[in-house]
């Protein structure tokens, strides 16, 4: 029924489909004047489909929680932690690229036959460079969401980013480094509270007695013109969706690349 439902569709980039004629003119035509913001991409994400956006959000949220809930498992004990470390420590040490070889010993543990029987010692030019372009790569994720209004950008790519850079911490050093940088627990919280903040604007404009991510309410709030209040309306909710789409990739990253079970990761 779906596919026979397509036959119906308008021709591919047929400039006489209601689309054209109707909806994008006026997006075309009035953004700017209504929102003032420049980006007509971000006006309609955030502005005329934000309650898409915003369940766009949730489905972010949800993905991570269902890769919460299917792939982890209960963490180790400290003692175990402790050995791992020691014994990583005693192959970076001796540069070894391949272990149990006959000319090393491995020590009697049962948990440390469980590990990867192929490990590379971590290069330390890739960390050090790593460790120089992170927070330039922070800097510029920060700048995508803050600068969507204007240019191309926003929360989505924005949130992608800043995790892209928490996650190349995970790649260059490993899997434990990166998790007390953007701790388990913090995480979790970060992730719902992104839809919270795309909420919690909403809820502000029901409670200044307008309709539901009806940014011009918060003009009321924030003292300014309604379109000016439209636009920092607009960056509230962006700044929701990066910190949700951020902490969803760290998220899924953590679990999937150690099989959620936080080790050393890939």
């Amino acid at each position: 029924m779906l596919v026979h439902a397509t036959l119906d569709f308008p021709g591919w980039g047929d400039p006489n489909a209601p689309a054209h004629l109707h909806v994008a003119p006026e997006y075309l035509e009035q953004a700017y004047e209504k929102t003032a913001t420049p980006n007509v991409v971000t006006a309609v994400l955030a502005d005329y489909r934000s309650y898409d956006t915003m369940f766009e959000t949730a489905v972010v949220f949800s993905a991570g929680l269902a890769c919460f809930f299917l792939l982890r498992v209960q963490s180790r004990k400290k003692e175990e932690e402790e050995e791992e470390d020691r014994y990583f420590r005693h192959l970076a040490t001796d540069m070894v690229i391949r272990i149990r070889t006959p000319s090393m010993h491995v020590p009697d543990s049962p948990y440390l036959q469980q590990l990867d029987p192929y490990w590379t010692p971590r290069s330390l030019i890739v960390r050090a460079a790593c460790r120089v372009l992170t927070p330039f790569i922070q800097l510029f994720a920060l700048y995508v969401v803050a600068h969507g209004h204007h240019s191309p950008g926003g929360g989505f790519q924005g949130g992608v980013i800043l995790g892209a850079s928490l996650i190349l911490v995970a790649l260059s050093h490993d899997l434990r480094t990166s998790m007390k940088m953007t701790p388990e627990k913090l995480m979790g919280v970060l992730s719902p509270a992104g839809v919270l903040i795309y909420a919690g604007v909403g809820a502000l404009c029901v409670a200044a007695g307008h309709n539901f991510l009806d940014y011009g309410a918060l003009a009321e709030w924030l003292g300014t013109a309604p379109e000016a209040a439209r636009s920092l309306g607009i960056l509230f909710v962006e700044v929701g969706v990066a910190v949700c789409v951020m902490a969803t990739m760290i998220i899924i990253y953590a679990n999937l690349s150690s099989a959620g079970g936080h080790k050393q990761g890939l």
